[in-house]
């Protein structure tokens, strides 16, 4: 379908990615397995998903994987929250990582609005 490099939501979800991965970097070892790994999964489902969808030959299935990373943003949203509750997260580094991933949210929303009032 589409150059998944090409979509600006791609490539800031992308960049959202690599902080969250040297972030977490710091969490504390205990968490390696547990939150650490449903934090990487999420945020990396997101431009994954995207790249996927970009690779699907039908507007529907496109739809489809952008759908589902969207609801990998939620997932996110609350992983981050639940970091920060637990002292993993300082305030400022949680309120940055919250603004790109609102911002990556919006785009993702847009996109697959268009998407889907294209079928």
């Amino acid at each position: 379908m589409k150059d998944f490099h090409k979509l600006n939501v791609w490539e800031r979800a992308h960049k959202l990615t690599l902080k969250i991965y040297s972030i977490t970097q710091g969490f504390p070892k205990a968490e390696l397995y547990g939150l650490v790994s449903q934090i990487r999964r999420s945020s990396a489902s997101i431009p994954t998903n995207l790249a996927e969808g970009c690779g699907r030959n039908s507007k529907a299935e496109t739809i489809q994987f952008f759908n589902i990373a969207i609801g990998s943003a939620s997932e996110l949203e609350y992983q981050l929250l639940l970091a920060h509750d637990l002292n993993y997260l300082e305030e400022k580094t949680y309120l940055d990582l919250s603004g790109e991933l609102i911002e990556v949210r919006r785009m993702l929303y847009g996109l697959f609005l268009k998407l889907k009032s294209d079928i």
